[in-house]
């Protein structure tokens, strides 16, 4: 029998989609009334076809009772993440790289208390969750000490996470367990939980929320020829199979982000790709996080108007990720992604 997914699509917003919710021609995204679809496209391994929600019943058993089931949890309304309000979009993440080599900033926070600074200004600008890292996992990087990450990172930690939303950026369970422990609120293991195998077993015995990302191959050499049959449906399976193996050890709470990974083990085809279809994993049930600033991706795209921080195609792409219901943004520029969604939110009354 073939496997057949669920994508939401045909979205309208604002005062739109409030009126055609409570006219119930649409139905609400997450439970947010100011986003909702009327239109889903199912697909399979050589299928596709968008159908009007209306035409749902109509479809043969098997088919009907599985987007059903798919469309009542897409529009069901999700729990908030203690002060993070998943109804609200979007969520503004800020990059805070305590690194002297990431690929955009290394070298340009990770020296006195310019680190903490940083981060108050990412936090007055608009910043949800702030992100911080002390290991760079830019393409081609290799692994460093847990000794040499703890340093970079834990005076800054100490001071951020007595009045903000902290997210730790790290692979390894040690830094993470020690990361808690100060307070921590959020851990964003980019490897997918793959790079230390305890780390599953620290996320279970502390039940804090996490990131589930995915990632093909390693930073060294992910994207040495990355190649997929169909990148959408491998990254779903991906999460779909992570998902049921957290469930079976015992991880049952919801308090899960699922992140397909821009730039980690993808080609610019497969990022596109991954931003086209980004609604297709609202049927997994969990929020989305999306890390678009400054990636490569962007560059290619760009051509000769390609530039050193690559704003235009960041802006660009966080607001089609708005338009796809994508709950929190991953970006360094907080300030100038906060102004352009402003902007955007009173043009189409969001």
């Amino acid at each position: 029998m073939n496997r057949y997914y669920t994508r939401v699509c045909n979205f309208y917003y604002g005062k739109e989609s409030k009126l055609l919710v409570n006219k119930k021609k649409t139905l609400p995204l997450n439970g947010n009334n100011q986003i909702s679809f009327d239109r889903v496209e199912i697909i399979s391994k050589n299928f596709k076809k968008i159908i009007p929600i209306k035409k749902i019943n109509k479809l043969p058993k098997y088919l009907k009772k599985k987007v059903s089931e798919e469309i009542k949890l897409i529009s069901s309304k999700k729990k908030n993440f203690g002060k993070l309000k998943l109804n609200k979009l979007p969520n503004i993440m800020g990059v805070i790289n305590l690194t002297p080599d990431s690929f955009s900033d290394g070298g340009k926070f990770n020296k006195k208390n310019l680190g903490y600074k940083h981060a108050l200004s990412l936090v007055k600008t608009g910043a949800k969750i702030l992100d911080i890292g002390g290991e760079s996992t830019r393409p081609g990087s290799k692994p460093i000490s847990s000794k040499i990450e703890w340093l970079r990172i834990n005076k800054t930690l100490k001071k951020l996470v007595k009045k903000n939303i902290v997210s730790l950026d790290s692979r390894k369970s040690d830094i993470i367990e020690k990361g808690i422990k100060l307070g921590v609120n959020i851990i964003n293991d980019v490897s997918g939980l793959s790079f230390d195998d305890n780390t599953i077993n620290i996320l279970k015995k502390y039940n804090i929320p996490f990131v589930l990302q995915h990632t093909k191959g390693t930073p060294q050499f992910m994207q040495k020829n990355p190649n997929y049959k169909n990148v959408i449906l491998e990254i779903y399976d991906y999460f779909e199979k992570k998902i049921k193996l957290l469930r079976n050890i015992g991880i049952k709470h919801n308090k899960i982000i699922i992140d397909p990974g821009i730039g980690f083990g993808k080609s610019v085809k497969h990022n596109v790709q991954i931003l086209k279809n980004i609604s297709i994993f609202h049927s997994l049930g969990f929020p989305i996080l999306l890390g678009i600033s400054r990636k490569r991706f962007i560059k290619d795209l760009a051509g000769i108007n390609d530039s050193k921080f690559r704003l235009g195609g960041t802006v660009s792409s966080s607001i089609f990720a708005i338009m796809q219901g994508v709950q929190i943004l991953r970006v360094h520029d907080v300030n100038e992604v906060n102004q352009a969604i402003k902007v955007f939110k009173k043009l189409i009354n969001l």
